[in-house]
């Protein structure tokens, strides 16, 4: 009659003692950012006049793009100017259409970052991809390479009437929450990730890694995260 205790039981157990290990996604295990290349692509194919709806914010772009926060606020207004006039459902068809071919192209995955993923989800490992991406373009890429075993914590999105907007995207701080939130025990194992965005993910981690860093990342990413940072190049 209580039989499912014993069993719940036995299940958290089992979780107690799983190693964590945190992905990041973009330049992580795909070498683009593939969200923002989606949208580069949706404005290029239905018009470049939908950039006059963003005229006078072109010239600060550069500037916004190296921030957190900046970057925060690009994605938002640009994923409404790439999908105004469309609905969810239309969006949410593009873009699971366009995930499935992106993972056909050749070369866009960093084989070593999926054999590394492949081996922890062999080992056991609570595998988390924590992604500052859209849930319905990761699981399209994914989905059609049949890469699985972990758990994928996405930024989430909703039509409105102006576009599609982001009601929760996953960057900086806001990663740690999410995965409080859903019950991730921390500090993980181990994080990887390409973004000193994610400083506070590699934080949260007892091996931190930042992979495929050049000279003036890895510097600054080593200043805030200490000796308990590792370097890693996969290709």
């Amino acid at each position: 009659m209580n039989q499912g205790i014993p069993e719940a039981a036995a299940d958290e157990a089992v979780a107690a003692t799983q190693r964590v290990v945190l992905f990041d996604f973009d330049g992580v295990i795909v070498r683009d950012q593939t969200l923002e290349l989606f949208i580069r692509e949706r404005i290029a194919r239905r018009g470049s006049w939908r950039l006059l709806f963003v005229l006078p914010l072109i010239p600060f772009v550069p500037f916004l793009l190296p921030s957190p926060a900046g970057n925060r606020f690009l994605a938002r207004v640009f994923l409404r100017v790439a999908t105004f006039g469309r609905s969810e459902a239309v969006y949410r068809r593009r873009v699971a259409e366009f995930g499935r071919l992106y993972a056909r192209r050749p070369g866009v995955f960093l084989r070593d970052a999926v054999a590394t993923l492949r081996r922890h989800v062999d080992a056991g490992d609570r595998v988390v991809v924590v992604t500052g991406n859209d849930a319905p373009l990761i699981e399209a890429i994914l989905d059609e390479v049949r890469l699985g075993g972990f758990e994928l914590l996405a930024s989430r999105t909703r039509g409105g009437l102006f576009g599609v907007r982001l009601v929760s995207h996953n960057v900086g701080k806001e990663k740690v929450a999410v995965l409080k939130a859903a019950g991730v025990p921390l500090p993980a194992a181990i994080a990887y990730t390409d973004s000193l965005s994610d400083l506070p993910l590699l934080r949260a981690a007892t091996t931190p890694f930042i992979v495929n860093p050049d000279a003036k990342l890895s510097k600054k990413a080593a200043k805030a995260i200490g000796s308990a940072l590792q370097t890693v190049h996969w290709f």
